[in-house]
């Protein structure tokens, strides 16, 4: 009964804090809307800010499974710059098909990724220092390959990965995918709850929230298609969302994961391969990473020795203002992603603004400073 109890009272924190979220980023809408005069919620606008957002988003999406099994990452932003790099040098140096070109980045990011993770995981060298040296040694190797310069211009099949839109027929088609497999979805967890006789949410309010989402859903299409069409990395960014949410929620895998972060001794004493746990981690992350840094290519047309600084503040950042806790074993996926998308607007607001460099980074410090204290905070009064 308590721990029953102990669930629901987790879950409603969960909706309270994703409410919070929303309404913040309908805030922050607001308010660079009236200082733009508008141009902040242009279509145009919009499509670029989701855009913007798939790069910082997928960068959380790893980093959510690192910081709930209580580790960190200070690498994501000099190895997406490396693995790039990579990429855009199989391209344009050698000129490989795109499809190897993917598959060798992908690779790539798996194995760096791992690295970091043996190091933790087996030599048991704390992952703060760990991934600050690979900070420091993936930059240092983007520039000796590239020779400081930068590898451009990218093919045109490369930049299909970061540059092209979804027809609108075929984005409609998807969205109705979607939403039919979120509402069966929904059905059937409710159907599941019943059967083992747990507490089940009136039929108003889930029929409520499937209302919600699908306009949300149909707002967001309506609003894209406006302009040119869903962004690729905007559809990849969503894919990555769902698959790597129900990993960290419905498979054992996940579960171990947060179990790990939750209480690490009490996971090694039931039995849990706690050293292969946080090596498969690292390894995910690198491949998010990798994800990443085709996308970050496929936008600049180009790979850059200076692609991908401090983009690693901007993924524990979001991941930390999505509700994911330093100290292990809380946070969500979906969570890290509103928190990419609360960065990611404010970045695009203040520069519509015109708002002076160094002023974006003391509002972004001071978030994230706020976010963490929050988190501290929190756990203080349980």
């Amino acid at each position: 009964m308590e721990n029953n109890q102990s669930l629901m009272a987790r879950v409603k924190s969960i909706n309270l804090q994703t409410l919070v979220m929303v309404g913040a980023i309908i805030v922050i809408a607001i308010f660079f809307s009236i200082a733009t005069e508008g141009d902040y919620l242009t279509t145009r606008n919009v499509s670029n800010l989701l855009r913007q957002t798939a790069i910082t988003g997928i960068l959380a999406i790893g980093m959510v499974f690192v910081i709930v099994s209580a580790e960190i990452d200070l690498s994501v932003g000099s190895m997406m710059g490396l693995l790039g790099g990579v990429a855009a040098i199989l391209d344009v140096w050698y000129g490989w098909p795109l499809p190897l070109t993917i598959i060798v980045t992908l690779i790539a990011g798996l194995l760096l990724g791992a690295w970091n993770g043996w190091w933790v995981a087996y030599r048991k060298v704390p992952s703060f220092i760990v991934t600050l040296a690979g900070m420091l040694a993936f930059r240092g190797i983007l520039i000796g390959m590239t020779g400081g310069t930068t590898v451009a211009p990218t093919s045109e099949e490369m930049g299909i990965i970061g540059q092209s839109y979804l027809p609108n027929s075929l984005s409609w088609l998807i969205g109705a995918g979607c939403m039919a497999l979120f509402v069966g979805w929904s059905i059937r967890g409710r159907k599941q709850r019943q059967a083992h006789e747990l507490d089940v949410k009136p039929m108003s309010h889930t029929l409520g929230a499937l209302v919600v989402a699908a306009l949300g859903l149909l707002i967001l299409l309506y609003v894209l298609n406006d302009y040119r069409g869903v962004p690729t990395p905007v559809l990849i960014l969503a894919s990555l969302m769902v698959v790597l949410g129900f990993i960290a929620k419905k498979t054992s895998f996940g579960r171990r994961v947060y179990a790990v972060g939750g209480n690490l001794e009490a996971s090694r004493l039931s039995g849990l391969n706690v050293e292969r746990i946080k090596l498969s981690v690292f390894a995910l992350n690198g491949l998010m990473v990798a994800v990443a840094a085709l996308i970050l290519s496929s936008r600049l047309s180009a790979g850059s020795p200076s692609a991908g600084t401090i983009a690693e503040l901007d993924a524990i950042a979001a991941c930390v203002i999505g509700g994911t806790s330093l100290a292990g074993g809380v946070g969500t996926v979906f969570g890290a992603v509103l928190g990419a998308l609360i960065m990611t607007s404010l970045d695009n607001g203040m520069s519509m603004m015109d708002v002076p460099t160094y002023w974006q980074y003391i509002v972004k410090g001071s978030i994230l400073l706020l976010a963490v204290w929050m988190d501290v905070a929190s756990k203080a009064k349980r």
